[in-house]
């Protein structure tokens, strides 16, 4: 295990910002900035030992200062959306930045990954670890409380990226932490996803309105181009004549994980057959945002000059369910002050 740093730049502000990259016996390296915490690189061999980057971003510091689909972000104070921008706590209406038509999404025009964060790192023989934590204070972005937040990610002998995000505030408020790391295992740069086969432990999905926002139902995949309980190609039925599909533009929906949320389990898979890459993931959060990049026009200036289209990643993006806080019957985002959020993420890299 490795971990080496070197400057990332200035920001428009002045900061400095620097890059972190941790290397494993087996070669896989990940790059991270303490700009956003954001993940910057996952580079990984595929069947015939071949490296590849297999998460889209940038090469400099510039891009992520503007970076407006999100490319690693860490997503906070609440990932996803929000409806109609507000939410009710302890008879209390909170007002959000209105930043995704009428309502709020990740959190606002400002996001986590949009700050500086004080940085550590750990050294093990199998297991090396970077830990990003800042002070979110009290009412921004509109969320309540002074909110100690803290992301580690640590890489394993295993090829596991494991996230851990842990939180304290001193105050009632919510959380909904996440990462928005774009994947593509064929690299990259490499073009539709439409090939890439995903499995999903999830017998429903939160149905939604126009704009995304879900209705409170929770909808049985059965029978539905939703239904990814056994593995297939993302492209098989992203097309189909099927309401919430094209209302999304492909997909972009809340998967109901079927899990018992006292422990990280499986959750998704994908598979990439030409390159012989596969990512496992693993979470004890109750829901799983797939999201198949429809909304992704032209980004230019990427990585090694790369211009990446729609649906040329897909991201697997763990949460709490979108709107949770405004919907009595769903699993709650709500944290109590002085109590502890603490919850993992792992996204594990092998061959077929």
């Amino acid at each position: 295990m490795k971990i080496t740093q070197k400057s990332f730049g200035k920001t428009g502000r002045g900061e400095e910002a620097t890059l972190y990259t941790v290397t494993n016996g087996n070669g896989m390296k990940v790059s991270f900035t303490n700009y956003g915490a954001n993940i910057v690189s996952i580079i990984v061999p595929d069947a015939k030992g071949n490296m590849a980057d297999v998460t889209m971003g940038f090469d400099n510091l510039a891009g992520y200062e503007e970076n407006p689909p999100g490319f690693g972000s860490f997503i906070g104070r609440h990932a996803n959306r929000i409806g109609d921008a507000k939410f009710e706590l302890n008879g209390k209406v909170y007002e959000l930045e209105k930043n995704d038509g009428k309502n709020n999404l990740h959190g606002g025009f400002v996001g986590y990954n949009k700050f500086i964060y004080e940085t550590e790192f750990y050294e093990d023989e199998d297991i090396a670890s970077i830990e990003f934590s800042r002070l979110s204070p009290h009412m921004e972005q509109g969320f309540p409380g002074n909110l100690d937040v803290t992301v580690t990610y640590s890489l394993t002998e295993a090829n596991e990226l494991v996230i851990e995000y842990l939180a304290v505030s001193d105050r009632d408020t919510i959380v909904n932490l996440t990462n928005h790391a774009y994947f593509n295992l064929a690299g990259h740069n490499a073009g539709s996803i439409l090939e890439h086969k995903v499995w999903i432990k999830a017998n429903q999905f939160t149905p939604t309105t126009t704009d995304l926002i879900p209705t409170g139902e929770l909808k049985d995949v059965t029978g539905t181009p939703m239904d990814f309980r056994t593995l297939k190609s993302i492209g098989k039925d992203i097309d189909a004549n099927y309401e919430p599909l094209t209302m999304a533009g492909g997909y972009d929906h809340n998967y109901v994980l079927d899990i018992n949320g006292t422990e990280v389990e499986k959750v998704a898979e994908l598979v990439d057959d030409k390159s012989g890459r596969k990512m496992e993931v693993f979470t004890d959060l109750p829901g799983l945002q797939m999201y198949t990049a429809n909304m992704l026009s032209p980004v230019k200036n990427s990585k090694s000059g790369a211009t990446y289209n729609k649906r040329d990643a897909v991201c697997f993006e763990t949460q709490f369910f979108p709107n949770s806080c405004n919907i009595a019957s769903f699993p709650s985002c709500m944290l109590k002050a002085g109590k502890e959020f603490d919850s993992v993420t792992i996204y594990k890299f092998s061959n077929k």
